[in-house]
């Protein structure tokens, strides 16, 4: 028999267009060698150019499908996209807290790529509170990252990117990688975060165009080498690798943004990613 690949849970929500949420996590990481298992928790009507519409999964529905798969199966690691609810949010801390040896990977999606919204301060606030100590990665944007660390508007503006890793660091979370392409760089430098401060800073090639699910890519392919067993800054690394060349290789199936080819090598050599590291 084959041995069982590394088993990854993931909570997100469906996207109809494949380009973010719950197809995104999972061509990743099936993509990078894992086994994963999908809870649903939100439905949406949207494509490649904006939402219409936003439906969150009941929460003792979310509860069920999680539960009944970590009683059945050994889970090497837990991502988690889009929430839905406070209702869901609740339902993951509790898992979390009763799975404390499982890692868990978190990509704090509060918007889409267009602007419409997926969270309130509500929930942003729920997820510091109940998620965060309780999170092995967080994966913001600097833009996410702002709005974890301060409620205030005026505040976030001014606070920079170490600023507001290191506030987020308090709320509980072992590691925070803040990605830089929101950032008015010539380059995109994305910065991983330990208790000590920096741990590693990754520059790599802005690339042109706007991509749906890059987020989501980066998480799910940090989940899945953590899954692999690598350490955490090796296995950021080897995520932002294989995020690049997906992006490098995206392709634009309808009206608006590309996405991410996570398939790109089953259809061709992948190329040199542009990568310059900090240790």
């Amino acid at each position: 028999m084959t041995a069982t690949p590394p088993i990854v849970l993931v909570f997100a929500g469906n996207d109809p267009s494949g380009g973010a949420g719950l197809s995104a996590d999972l061509l990743t990481l099936a993509s990078l060698g894992c086994h994963p298992l999908p809870v649903i928790t939100a439905i949406t009507v949207q494509d490649t150019a904006g939402m219409e519409e936003f439906v969150a999964t009941e929460a003792d529905l979310v509860s069920d499908q999680a539960r009944f798969v970590l009683e059945d199966m050994q889970i090497a690691a837990i991502k988690v996209g889009v929430i839905g609810s406070i209702e869901n949010l609740t339902v993951i801390a509790e898992i979390a807290a009763d799975y404390p040896h499982i890692p868990l990977i978190l990509d704090p999606v509060f918007a889409t790529g267009e602007g419409d919204e997926f969270a309130g301060d509500d929930l942003v606030s729920a997820m510091r509170e109940l998620l965060l100590p309780h999170t092995t990665l967080l994966t913001p944007n600097s833009l996410e990252a702002r709005r974890l660390a301060s409620d205030d508007q005026d505040e976030q503006d001014g606070l920079s990117v170490d600023e507001a890793a290191l506030r987020i660091r308090q709320f509980g979370p072992e590691y925070v990688l803040v990605t830089g392409t929101h950032e008015q760089t010539p380059n995109v430098s994305n910065v991983l975060f330990g208790q000590s401060g920096r741990v590693r800073v990754d520059s790599w090639d802005r690339l042109p165009g706007s991509y749906h699910g890059s987020g989501c890519t980066l998480a799910s392919a940090a989940a899945a080498f953590i899954a692999n067993g690598l350490e955490i800054s090796q296995a950021v690394r080897k995520a932002q690798e294989y995020t690049w060349d997906t992006l490098k290789q995206g392709f634009r199936p309808g009206m608006g943004q590309w996405i991410p080819n996570r398939l790109y090598w089953a259809q061709q050599d992948a190329p040199d990613a542009g990568i310059d590291s900090e240790d």
